[in-house]
């Protein structure tokens, strides 16, 4: 037995609004723009340091202890730096003229913006592949196995020659690739 006292008609969808496009997004606090460039990220992101380095300069002078403007240097011009920008995921997509201007900011620094960016891709790699448990860890190609030892080797994966520098595994390999032949 229906009861066709209890159907109600379906109303249909709203009609969806009119859909622009943008050349810009922002995606997990980095702007990106429709041709995967990260250089308008880059310049807000110096525009944002130079305010704080602006901050700082004043606390010099109002005679804050060095060691203690060092310290804070580090936590917020060098995080708000690496956030994002020599991350793992994002570093691959900055060009030539990115990292200069990345290296104009910090020029009296060293570590370089790139040697920063190495090293925290390292970290990374190393945790991908020294734990089964990483999120990253299913990304990570076959491993080979050699019936010969002729030198150490850093790793044990399957090297492909086709690889995208802007991707981080491929990435990781091929300087682990090329760190075994020099």
């Amino acid at each position: 037995m229906r009861r066709n006292c209890l159907r109600r008609p379906i109303d249909p969808p709203p009609p969806l609004p009119d859909i622009t496009r943008v050349s810009t997004i922002k995606i997990i606090g980095v702007t990106v723009t429709n041709k995967l460039s990260v250089s308008d990220h880059i310049s807000s992101v110096i525009r944002s340091c130079a305010q704080s380095l602006h901050a700082l300069c004043t606390l010099r002078h109002l005679g804050i202890d060095q060691e203690l403007l060092q310290t804070v240097y580090r936590a917020v011009i060098i995080a708000k730096l690496m956030y994002a920008i020599a991350s793992s995921a994002w570093w691959g997509y900055t060009t030539a003229a990115d990292r200069q201007h990345l290296e104009s900011f910090l020029r009296r620094d060293r570590p370089t913006v790139a040697q920063l960016a190495e090293d925290a891709d390292d970290t990374l790699f190393s945790s991908v592949t020294h734990s089964s448990n990483h999120l990253l860890h299913v990304l990570l190609p076959e491993h080979t196995n050699h019936p010969y030892h002729l030198r150490s080797r850093t790793y044990s994966f399957k090297f492909s020659a086709q690889h995208d520098d802007r991707n981080f595994i491929d990435r990781m390999l091929s300087r682990q690739a090329y760190s075994v032949c020099v």
